[in-house]
């Protein structure tokens, strides 16, 4: 009976292992909000990471993280490092900017985790307003597959970028 009970163990986490092995290579979380800006303004915005104190939801996490700045003060080439207690460490750098409709930005995550990604911000006028679109993306390696199999990147991500854009909103909005 206790070698049945041990081979249907084996069996489950084999099963689970090899299941993990199929989810994709690749992941996308990706939300849009309507802004009452054009895009003009909401790029400055985002090009700027002194900026982003006004409206990331990470910086609202752990206002007094450790924060440095390198090469020019927006655009490409700017870069933006940070380290904390809850928000862990990492560096974003702008690698593309599109005057008008993207800024593009690469991602390195070093705590808790280390991985690569890259983040996008696109600006479609609408009317008036303009629609932003914060997009991330990377690869998936196999503990991270694994991982997903119990939690939900697109929820767990999702939902910070759905409180910044609602900040971006509201500071551009404000500012008129």
């Amino acid at each position: 009976m206790f070698k049945i009970v041990i081979a249907g163990i084996a069996l489950v986490v084999v099963a689970v292992l090899v299941f993990a092995a199929t989810r994709p290579n690749t992941f996308v979380v990706r939300r849009s909000a309507v802004i009452n800006a054009p895009p003009e303004k909401l790029i400055a915005m985002v090009e700027d990471f002194h900026q982003w104190r006004a409206w990331s939801p990470w910086e609202k996490m752990e206002p007094d993280m450790a924060r440095t700045y390198e090469g020019p003060a927006r655009g490409v080439g700017a870069a933006y490092a940070w380290t904390g207690k809850k928000v862990g460490a990492g560096r974003m750098e702008i690698l593309k900017v599109a005057p008008s409709r993207e800024v593009e930005i690469r991602l390195d995550f070093l705590k808790p985790f280390k991985a690569t990604n890259t983040a996008r911000f696109t600006f479609e006028p609408e009317g008036a307003a303009t629609r932003v679109t914060w997009s991330m993306e990377g690869g998936v390696p196999y503990i991270s597959k694994l991982m997903g199999l119990v939690f939900d990147m697109d929820k767990m991500i999702g939902k910070d970028f759905d409180a910044g854009l609602a900040n971006l909103k509201a500071q551009a909005e404000k500012q008129g």
